[in-house]
């Protein structure tokens, strides 16, 4: 038994596809299958069920793949730990983000990031949470940057700040007139939501109080994936959404005047770096952590943590 078998295991179950596995893996088909099945001869037991597509591990492959997971890791850190005695920050950082946040926060930190680590390699892909999880588990990122508690034992959660909600409405709606609203005031018959899967639209509507409903009419039934186009339906139609507070920092003063913040204590997103429980590449996260501290506002990242919305 050798890492490289452990690694094409791994592999497999990640893609469940052999030619998948061996492309990700830089090797042939052939290669990889003799391998694994060196393996299962040296075990002894059949590792996947290759008559089913796509291929499933067979219940004592999955204790295996288990166990494999964690030998290929503890293998890891010895690399790993080479590298904090050279003092070196390099190679590649692989970060998930939800689309609630990546536009609005990946500019605060990225530049300076890749200034001063100049030999890592970042990757940044933008994920739901759910994705961002089940890649942590399956090694396929390194860190991600979500929106928490998420009550998954899998996982590590490391909070950076807490995010307050803001009301984005349409000056001639009623609320406009209020300076600050309340979660009472909300009415999600004129609150445009996130599709569903997005952990903000639960946010939100948990903050109403209310069930799934979203705002639209008998002639006007649209659903969005991006607060950007919901920016643009409110401003242009007469009702509201709600916004993270980054989303609405850099808004030109004519806008800002529709931007409309809660009663204290405000509702509060928490944002949180998220690595799996047996993470690796510890300094680079560290150092990840500490770049986007220094780049978030000083209003927000001295905010104490008040009232955080359930995701």
């Amino acid at each position: 038994m050798t890492l490289v078998q452990l690694e094409y295991l791994l592999a497999v179950d990640t893609h469940r596809h052999f030619a998948t596995a061996a492309e990700h893996c830089f090797v042939t088909q052939p290669t990889l299958s003799m391998q694994l099945q060196k393996l299962e001869e040296e075990l002894g037991v059949q590792l996947f069920d290759r008559s089913r597509v796509p291929v499933r591990p067979t219940e004592i492959g999955k204790e295996v793949i288990a166990q494999a997971r964690i030998a290929v890791a503890e293998a890891k850190k010895i690399k790993e730990l080479v590298q904090n005695q050279k003092q070196e920050l390099a190679g590649e950082l692989r970060i998930g983000i939800i689309p609630t946040l990546a536009p609005y926060l990946i500019p605060l930190f990225i530049t300076s990031f890749m200034n001063k680590y100049p030999e890592v390699r970042v990757v940044v892909q933008e994920l739901l949470t759910e994705e961002i999880v089940q890649r942590l588990n399956h090694e396929l990122l390194d860190v991600g940057l979500l929106v928490t508690p998420l009550e998954d034992k899998s996982i590590k959660e490391l909070p950076l700040f807490y995010e307050s909600f803001v009301g984005y409405i349409n000056p001639s709606h009623p609320l406009a007139k209020h300076k600050v609203i309340t979660p009472e005031q909300l009415d999600t018959d004129e609150l445009w939501v996130l599709n569903e899967g997005h952990c903000f639209r639960s946010q939100v509507l948990n903050i109403c109080n209310r069930g799934g409903a979203a705002a639209g009419s008998a002639h006007f039934d649209y659903k969005s994936g991006s607060l950007e186009t919901l920016k643009r339906i409110v401003e242009t139609q007469r009702g509201l959404t709600l916004l993270p507070e980054l989303s609405v920092l850099d808004m030109p003063p004519e806008k800002r005047t529709m931007v409309h913040y809660f009663e204290e204590p405000q509702p509060q997103r928490e944002v949180s770096l998220v690595v799996h429980r047996s993470f690796l590449k510890k300094k680079l996260i560290e150092a990840l952590r500490q770049e986007i501290l220094a780049g978030i506002p000083d209003t927000i990242r001295s905010r104490e943590k008040q009232r955080v919305v359930g995701v």
